[in-house]
């Protein structure tokens, strides 16, 4: 009698936890509903990010401007001077004059590298297999206070980075990975909160937070008209 009630036990516990237990991909599947569904998300082309930014007390304007999978710029107004990020799938430049640079300087490999996984604006995790990525479950952890799976995503270049995805929302909290910053790789962390559908009926985080601070962004535009040279020094 006593083995019959541990064997039920035992046969309950697998039943609950094949029950509970979702795979990377139904986990994507949620976070791609809950920002509009894969169809929606596919009809998103182009953004332009306007907002602001506090740096050691100095306030920086931004601008963001993407066109998927082809080129990003980031135009930044500090102290009075004028500098950019920006690039396409080949090239990248970086000029800041508020840091003494006389002329634009070349990015290199992995800087791009870096650069180019951000031009992806439909989301990375988005026919994630289409794009030669691959995507595994890596348990789950607490992104500030809330519950979050945490999926490893290695793209075609071998960059891997980690997704934090709410477990009660199904929204992007947070990414982490490695980037090179002035020749030196380093862990980075990106947050995401506040988010809000635009007026074109996507939604996006109006708060960004990164080693250099917090995003707020004040007005963002989907599928507006970009010339793509705006990407290209």
């Amino acid at each position: 009698m006593k083995q019959f009630k541990i064997l039920c036990l035992a046969i309950l516990a697998f039943t609950s936890m094949s029950v509970t237990a979702q795979t990377a991909d139904e986990i994507i599947g949620k976070h791609i509903e809950s920002q509009g569904g894969k169809e929606k998300l596919a009809t998103l082309k182009t953004v332009k990010m306007t907002g602001n930014m506090s740096v050691q007390g100095t306030d920086v304007s931004i601008t963001m401007t993407k066109s998927h999978l082809i080129g990003m710029r980031v135009d930044m107004d500090i102290m009075g001077t004028s500098n950019y990020q920006l690039g396409n799938t080949k090239k990248g430049w970086v000029f800041m004059p508020v840091m003494g640079m006389a002329e634009p300087t070349e990015m290199d490999e992995d800087q791009l590298k870096s650069f180019n996984s951000q031009m992806d604006i439909q989301g990375a995790l988005v026919n994630y297999k289409e794009k030669g990525s691959t995507v595994e479950l890596d348990g789950s952890d607490k992104v500030d206070g809330n519950d979050a799976y945490k999926l490893k995503l290695t793209n075609k270049n071998g960059k891997v980075s980690t997704y934090f995805i709410d477990k009660k929302t199904n929204r992007l909290l947070k990414t982490s990975g490695k980037a090179n910053v002035q020749g030196q790789e380093m862990d980075v962390e990106t947050s995401f909160a506040d988010y809000k559908q635009n007026t074109d009926g996507f939604w996006f985080a109006y708060s960004i937070t990164n080693m250099q601070g917090t995003i707020t962004f004040d007005k963002i535009e989907s599928n507006i008209p970009v010339d793509e040279k705006i990407y290209t020094n």
